[in-house]
């Protein structure tokens, strides 16, 4: 059985943190994300290979990944030539495929019991499954409606108050029939959510729903990155390496070096040949990512740092977001939320 991830996307929503990083390799405590995608579609052991949709800077994902050695299934890629929307990419990616095919939305994180979702699928003999979340504002989202015996009746999208009869959205996970894929136009930007779903309603096919009340997020803003360190961190998402360390717990790298005199606050995560000097203070929910060098008396507030940054003597970080080889200068300050690409320098005395 295969599975299509479709990580083609530019990451447009966590630029600049994804001009030079495609966003299935955006760094969630030090891991690419595409590695805890990879783990949910592990649990399915019929699952064997899963092709990998990409457009946006394939070979940055393929260096890291190669062929899947050591994951226990393999990788296919499949570049698309140009973008063709979500419709349009699993028309591409899956038009050899004869067997029922899983497909993830790139950006999507749960704990989903994928088992579930296809025991569903083959019980109702249907056409296509849809995983569906519920949510708190539906009035944020397109809703997705059901009928008493959960199938899918019909996509509202951004409805209004007298409009809402539901709260469950699209979680971007589905089980869907090849032979279904032929309605999708070749070589075409295509939606499966604005036209392959609604084909089938309107055809009468069988399209249920599996609704899931579990974890469930998209990775793919900067408050939702954010967020999904603080749910690992907090134990609402079950990953390494608080799965093992415990929820609220500091991750120290036995390879980073901690001056005497640090104020280390719980939670964080600390990475490899992470350097940080006597006085500085690392409060809770910081990550701060390979061979960082924090200063002298320096403060990291609840803000993500990845790789090779370098934070200045006295200098104030507070919720904020640094892409790889930041320089943040003596005495600058970060005081609220702010997202900076690769190789930003704050120079020394900055407020921002």
């Amino acid at each position: 059985m295969k599975a299509i991830l479709l990580a083609g996307g530019k990451g447009t929503r966590l630029r600049p943190l994804t001009v030079h990083t495609p966003k299935p390799i955006v760094p969630i405590l030090g891991r690419p994300f595409l590695y805890y995608q990879i783990d949910l579609l592990r649990q399915v052991p019929e699952i064997d290979e899963v092709i990998l949709s990409l457009n946006y800077q394939p070979r940055r994902i393929e260096e890291i990944f190669g062929e899947g050695e050591g994951l226990g299934l393999r990788l296919r890629y499949v570049v698309e030539p140009v973008p063709l929307g979500t419709g349009g990419a699993v028309r591409y990616a899956g038009d050899s495929l004869t067997d029922s095919v899983v497909v993830f939305n790139g950006d999507v994180l749960t704990q989903v019991d994928l088992g579930a979702v296809l025991r569903l699928h083959r019980e109702r003999k249907a056409k296509a499954t849809i995983v569906l979340t519920p949510v708190e504002n539906p009035r944020a989202y397109g809703l997705v409606e059901t009928d008493a015996d959960g199938n899918v009746s019909r996509f509202l999208e951004k409805p209004g108050d007298s409009e809402i009869t539901c709260n469950t959205i699209n979680a971007g996970i589905y089980v869907l029939e090849p032979e279904t894929f032929e309605r999708i136009p070749k070589d075409t930007a295509w939606s499966i959510e604005r036209s392959f779903f609604p084909s089938l309603i309107e055809r009468g096919e069988t399209f249920v729903a599996f609704v899931h009340d579990g974890y469930w997020i998209d990775i793919g803003t900067p408050a939702k990155y954010l967020q999904v360190h603080r749910d690992i961190m907090d134990g609402r998402f079950i990953a390494p390496p608080f799965d093992t360390i415990g929820a609220g717990a500091a991750f120290v790298s036995p390879e980073a070096k901690i001056d005497p005199g640090v104020d280390l606050q719980r939670p964080c995560f600390i990475d490899e040949g992470v350097v940080i000097k006597a006085g500085a203070r690392v409060l809770p929910y910081s990550v701060i990512g390979r061979q960082t060098h924090v200063e002298e008396s320096a403060v990291i507030d609840g803000s993500i740092i990845w790789p090779n940054g370098r934070i200045g003597t006295e200098a104030v970080v507070r919720g904020a977001l640094l892409g790889r080889n930041c320089h943040i200068g003596r005495n600058a300050a970060i005081e609220t939320p702010v997202v900076l690409g690769d190789k930003t320098v704050i120079t020394d005395y900055s407020r921002l």
